[in-house]
């Protein structure tokens, strides 16, 4: 029976991201958020309802619920508030009371979202020490579906320079056209050294004003509802800024030739961001797409990736590189961060954050060694 090499996998994966002239693209989902002891959406759909301080919205929102995941209910909730006027109802709710349910989720999910003292980021600080000493011809661009503010954190804190479509410290407007700019293009006028942070489900400090989102300097306040969540509203001709611009961003960067692009923390449970990427394997044959599953492969990935050579997924326990479905062949012996416990470790957010962390420097200039606090705040380490 056929195995694949997790050090020569590892091997491998170092000598393409070493490559300058590459673009690189990162997809990441709520996997990230729980590595760093934020909720997943599972477990925060669960504390919405836990946290709800009115019985009625916690009773309302529960039946919106039924036969729905989180999102999908409160884009429920946003149609039914669009849709009807005067008294009517749909679900028992009138327009008023489906948009003041809107508010009261959305302030439960900022207020689970929210970074505390006991959240872990030394995973999100290792990925931002990575992104700020890589040196590509072309901007590394992060897409996330997350809302939290974890990345901007760990960014910030790496002092690594970033843009995330919006102009303003205080309430950020978004900028279309330097968002929609070409990555590598003459008329582009951010540098390269810029990371590009592109949020396509929107974030816990974007507010509706004056029927558009700002980006304000923290989490939006009580009684506000945050601009999180794609719905039917969006594709108002005055609400499709900035979510209908930033997927047409994710969809031009995964059609550029040889990209790579490593896909982290990510289910594959929608299903028109799947298409974007499964359509851009087919089509960029030179490019390459590698998604890290923390448990097991979705079908829907394995499918794809055993007739589309450039698709590979893995986790733990097994891999398909190549269109070729086999189990990790056990290495002599353990590797930090690489092949633990017998599986191979990098299918966990921390320990791919910190591999690359490590496997990227500045050829040009003295290292400086990255300083984090272990998770719990006790000390620091090199890395």
């Amino acid at each position: 029976m056929s195995e694949h090499d997790p050090l020569r996998f590892a091997a491998d994966l170092s000598a393409k991201l070493a490559t300058r002239s590459r673009h690189v693209c990162t997809f990441l989902g709520a996997g990230v958020a729980r590595a760093c002891g934020l909720p997943d959406i599972a477990q925060l759909q669960q504390r919405v309802l836990t946290n709800l301080k009115d019985k009625d919205h916690a009773k309302a929102f529960e039946y919106q619920l039924k036969d729905r995941n989180l999102e999908q209910a409160l884009s429920r909730l946003r149609r039914i508030a669009t849709l009807l006027t005067d008294d009517q109802e749909i679900d028992g709710l009138t327009a008023e009371q489906a948009s003041e349910l809107d508010k009261a989720v959305c302030q439960v999910i900022v207020g689970e979202l929210k970074i505390k003292p006991d959240t872990n980021l030394v995973p999100v600080e290792h990925f931002a020490a990575w992104a700020g000493r890589t040196r590509y011809r072309l901007p590394v661009e992060i897409f996330t579906v997350n809302y939290d503010l974890l990345l901007e954190t760990a960014l910030e804190r790496r002092r690594v320079p970033y843009f995330d479509g919006f102009v303003g410290s205080l309430r950020g407007w978004f900028h279309t056209e330097l968002a929609e700019g070409l990555t590598g293009a003459n008329e582009e006028s951010m540098p390269a050294f810029f990371v590009r942070l592109w949020k396509l489900h929107g974030s816990i400090n974007w507010a509706w004003e004056d029927r558009q989102i700002v980006r304000l300097g923290e989490p939006v306040n009580e009684g506000l509802a945050a601009a999180i969540y794609p719905s039917d509203s969006k594709y108002e001709e005055s609400r499709r800024v900035p979510f209908v611009v930033l997927q047409d961003r994710l969809r031009r960067a995964l059609q550029q030739s040889e990209t790579m692009v490593i896909i982290a923390g990510y289910s594959f449970s929608d299903e028109h961001l799947n298409e974007l990427i499964f359509d851009a394997a087919a089509r960029r044959e030179r490019s390459e797409f590698l998604a890290f599953c923390y448990s097991t492969i979705p079908e829907a990935l394995a499918s794809r990736a055993m007739t589309t050579p450039n698709l590979q997924a893995v986790n733990g326990d097994e891999a398909i590189l190549g269109g070729i479905r086999a189990p990790w062949k056990a290495p002599p012996e353990e590797s930090p961060n690489l092949w633990e416990d017998g599986k191979l470790a990098l299918c966990d957010f921390r320990n791919l954050a910190a591999y690359l962390a490590r496997s990227s420097s500045r050829e040009d200039e003295k290292e400086v060694p990255l300083r984090v606090r272990a998770a719990g705040g006790g000390g620091e380490a090199d890395v």
